[in-house]
């Protein structure tokens, strides 16, 4: 069974780790600031609740969940968090519901019938504006040709397997997180160099987790790792490529 509502990432950003995810979710104020661990959450829709669990993110302001069955949704934190409370989808209809009367109105025209009432199943919040570059509910498909013209006018077609990797560590940078007090530290990549692939990727990015700290890396340093290469943007740098779940982390020493 697949939903005809759910919206799939064009671009999904996966977590490095499950630490990042739960930090993630006490951003998005899905998860309290004591949580150690993941939740499944509840997609309520026209009347139906769907058990989920979140799987990445387009960016700050856009969650992906996987349903059950695989399926992917984008979804803004805020109304995800919504879903959750018990009294989700009563407000609006409340508000929604046509007073029925019993005589005729003073213009001798018959009084509002109850076949008139909105359904409450089928009002949901209004949802908070799309970030840009991801489809919403509200927006119509792209053609499937202009789609597969998209995908066409891609520079590099990246393995979906994680690659042996090795690269030089250019800069350690930060860029905005506006979900937090702090900006989000992440490290800058040349000289990149994959095993068995002939793919230029100039420079890409990573995120400066807690594993790659312990590495005490400084600029010019070689590492070599495991990991996926995916198409993702660093905000405010040329950076198209990042680095997705590294593991295998070792400093190269000359």
């Amino acid at each position: 069974m697949t939903y005809s509502f759910a919206i799939g990432p064009i671009e999904l950003q996966e977590f490095d780790s499950e630490d990042e995810l739960i930090n993630k979710c006490k951003e998005w104020n899905l998860l309290s600031s004591t949580a150690t661990r993941v939740k499944t959450y509840q997609y309520k829709r026209n009347g139906i609740t769907l058990p989920c669990e979140i799987v990445g993110y387009v960016d700050s302001m856009t969650v992906v969940i996987q349903f059950e069955n695989k399926q992917q949704h984008c979804i803004h934190p805020a109304y995800l968090k919504e879903m959750q409370t018990s009294g989700f989808g009563q407000k609006s209809a409340a508000a929604a519901e046509v007073e029925v009367t019993d005589g005729a109105d003073e213009a001798g025209n018959e009084a509002v019938s109850e076949e008139t009432v909105i359904e409450p199943a089928a009002i949901e919040p209004t949802p908070l504006p799309p970030a840009a570059g991801v489809k919403t509910e509200e927006q119509p498909q792209e053609p499937l040709k202009k789609q597969e013209k998209a995908k066409k006018k891609a520079a590099l077609e990246l393995p979906e397997e994680k690659l042996q990797m090795s690269a030089t560590v250019k800069e350690f940078t930060t860029v905005p997180n506006h979900f937090s007090d702090n900006d989000d530290e992440v490290i800058i990549y040349d000289e990149i160099a994959i095993e068995g692939h002939e793919l230029e990727l100039g420079e890409v990015w990573s995120s400066h987790s807690a594993t790659l700290k312990k590495l005490e890396l400084a600029v010019g340093d070689k590492v070599s790792f495991e990991a996926k290469v995916v198409t993702k943007k660093l905000t405010q740098h040329p950076v198209k490529y990042k680095i997705n779940n590294p593991s295998k982390l070792k400093k190269i020493t000359e």
